[in-house]
């Protein structure tokens, strides 16, 4: 019985060993920023259709000036915080 409760805790350790690990993996990712950013500085998104009704493609589409921590993003020539939301997906 005592080698089955520390079989037991073992396995409980190993458990909440590789949790961690991998909640400390997601955290670096998110501060580097580089693998999960969906815009840059200087790249063009469009907005959606719907959100400029009556607007053809290239006037909706504006250059990148700023990627926020929040991962919003500030635009040359529209005022304003946008979110990723807010853009075709191409």
């Amino acid at each position: 019985m005592l080698g089955g409760l520390v079989v037991a805790a073992g396995a409980a350790a190993g458990a909440v060993a590789t949790v961690l690990m991998n909640k400390d993996r997601s955290k670096r990712r998110r501060r580097d920023g580089s693998l999960d950013t969906w815009a840059r500085p200087g790249m063009q998104v469009t907005f959606r259709a719907e959100l400029m009704p009556g607007r053809e493609s290239d006037e909706r589409t504006f250059k990148v000036t700023d990627l926020l921590p929040s991962g919003r993003v500030l635009l040359d020539g529209v005022a304003g915080e946008h979110t990723q939301g807010e853009f075709q997906h191409h």
